[in-house]
C-alpha cells in the first residue's frame, strides 16, 4: 500500500475515533423537554427508567425523569424495596416558576398522600428539613432542574441546577417516602407512575 494511502487511513481511523468519543449522549423527548438518558450518580452510570410531563390541564409544571442502575420494568414495590447500595435519581425539569412556598408543597402534599400516619411518623424529622430546604429557595424558573438523589452511605442528597440545596437526609425510608409521591397507591398522576416504572 503506496504510503499516502496508509496514512489516509490512519487520518480517517483517528477522526472515527475522536468523533465516537465526543458523541454527545442522547436524550428523551417529554413534551418538548430534553431528558438525558444517562446519569451519574455516586460515580455510577445510571440509566433513564422512564419519564413524564407533570401537568394540570394544558399547564406545564415539570418532566420527571427516573434513573436507576438498570432499565427496566418493574412494579413499584420492586421499585422501593431496590437495595439501599444503589444509586438512583429522580429529575425535575422546571416548566413554569414555582414560588418556594408552593413548591414545597407540592412535595409535603404528594408524601402526605402516599404514606401512612406510621411511615409519616418515620421519616417526621427529615420531612421537616426537606421542607424548610424549600422554605429557603428562590422560586424555581422554567429551565431549573431539580434532583433528588440516593447516594448509598450518604443517603437522599437534593440539588438545584447542580448545586447542592439543604441537608443530606441519611435514611432510605425518607427517600421512598419522596418517590412514592409519583409511583405510590396516590400518585400526582397516573401516567406519570407508568412511564417512571415501565417506560411506556
Amino acid at each position: 500500500m503506496p504510503l499516502t494511502s496508509q496514512f489516509t487511513k490512519l487520518v480517517l481511523t483517528c477522526s472515527l475515533a475522536v468523533s465516537s468519543a465526543f458523541t454527545p449522549a442522547t436524550a428523551a423527548d417529554v413534551g418538548g423537554v430534553k431528558v438525558d438518558d444517562v446519569a451519574t450518580v455516586a460515580g455510577k452510570e445510571l440509566k433513564l427508567n422512564g419519564a413524564a410531563m407533570r401537568q394540570i390541564l394544558m399547564i406545564k409544571g415539570y418532566a420527571i425523569g427516573l434513573y436507576l442502575t438498570e432499565k427496566k420494568e418493574l412494579s413499584a414495590a420492586d421499585l422501593l424495596a431496590l437495595p439501599v447500595d444503589r444509586p438512583r435519581r429522580v429529575a425535575l425539569h422546571i416548566q413554569r416558576e414555582i414560588n418556594s412556598d408552593e413548591f414545597g408543597q407540592l412535595f409535603i402534599k404528594g408524601m402526605n398522600a402516599n404514606s401512612t400516619k406510621e411511615e409519616k411518623a418515620k421519616v417526621i424529622n427529615q420531612t421537616t428539613k426537606f421542607g424548610e430546604m424549600f422554605a429557603a429557595l428562590e422560586p424555581v424558573k422554567k429551565g431549573d432542574v431539580v434532583t433528588l438523589d440516593w447516594i448509598p452511605g450518604q443517603g437522599t442528597v437534593s440539588t438545584l441546577n447542580g448545586k447542592k440545596i439543604g441537608e443530606t437526609l441519611p435514611e432510605i425510608t425518607f427517600f421512598n417516602a419522596v418517590l412514592r409521591i409519583w409511583v405510590g397507591d396516590s400518585p400526582v398522576q397516573e401516567n406519570i407512575k407508568r412511564a417512571l416504572l415501565t417506560g411506556k
